[in-house]
This record gives structure tokens, sequence and C-alpha cells, in this order.
């Protein structure tokens, strides 16, 4: 027999049994079901709404969990993102403070033989004045100049052995 016809059979026997049945009992009977009905219909409706809000907080729980790993996953990439763009720039500037310091250099290189150009040329002190000038008291004289028998023989040059 299947649900529905042992349903239909427990209803015709219950209506047999309540036209059978004297009219005391049958108010006291009413009032059992009613109870039991009430009972079995607040303890039904407990168990959906509880079930309901079980079955929500489990729904929201683990949509919960799933948004938690998403955003971790967001978080690691975002983060070695911004570690990768960090260091590419550091790498920059890197590279353009040690240009910096190329041309630095290439410039103290420049101002420093512009100064040592401006030494070759003689300034205004370094011109002799008047007092510089030898007079004809300091020119040698001819007896003055050395004579054939003041250059030394090749005997009289001293070498390197024999020092």
């Amino acid at each position: 027999m299947g649900k529905s016809a042992a349903k239909k059979a427990a209803g015709k026997v219950a209506e047999t049994i309540v036209e059978h049945t004297p009219e005391p009992v049958k108010e006291k009977v009413k009032d059992k079901v009613k109870e039991k009905a009430k009972e079995k219909f607040v303890e039904g409706v407990q168990d959906k709404v509880e079930g309901g809000i079980q079955s929500k907080a489990n729904e929201a729980s683990e949509k919960l969990e799933k948004a938690k790993d998403k955003n971790a996953d967001k978080v690691h990439t975002k983060a070695e993102e911004a570690k990768e763009k960090v260091q590419e720039v550091l790498l920059d500037v890197r590279e353009k403070l040690g240009n910096a310091k190329e041309a630095g250099e290439e410039f103290q290189d420049k101002i420093s033989s512009s100064n040592k150009d401006k030494t070759k040329l003689k300034g205004v002190s370094d011109i002799k004045g008047v007092n510089d000038i030898k007079s004809s008291m300091e020119i040698k004289s001819s007896t003055d100049i050395k004579s054939s028998t003041n250059i030394k023989s090749s005997t009289d040059i001293k070498t390197i052995s024999s020092r």
C-alpha cells in the first residue's frame, strides 16, 4: 500500500470512530487532538525555522569562507605586483643615480681641466718687470766662456759601474 492509500484508509477509520463515539468523549478527543496538532505544528514550525536559520547560517559561513580565500589570493597577487613595481622603481633610481654620478665626475674633470689650461697662461703677476732685466754688468764676458781645455774627456765622465 502507498502512502496516499494508507492516509485515505486511516481517514475513513477515523471518521467511523468519530461517528460511533459518544459526545463527551468526542469533546475530550477533539481537545486532545487540537493540543497534539498545535504541538506538532509548533514543533514543525520550530524545526523549519531552526533548519532554515541553520542552513542560512551555513550558506553565509561558506560564502564568507570563499570570499576570505578569494581576497587572500587577491592580496597576495597585489602584494607580489607591488613588490615587483617597487623593485623596478628602485633599479631605475639606482641607474639614474649612477648616471648622475658619472655626469658629476665628468663635470668635475672638465672644470679641473679648464683650471689647468688657465695655469698655462701667464697672468699679470707672471710678467717680468723692469727690475728683472739684466744690466750690462751681469752679462758674461768673453773670458767667462769655456774653452776647449775646460771640456771633460771621456775618462773624466763617471759611469754607473764606477761609482
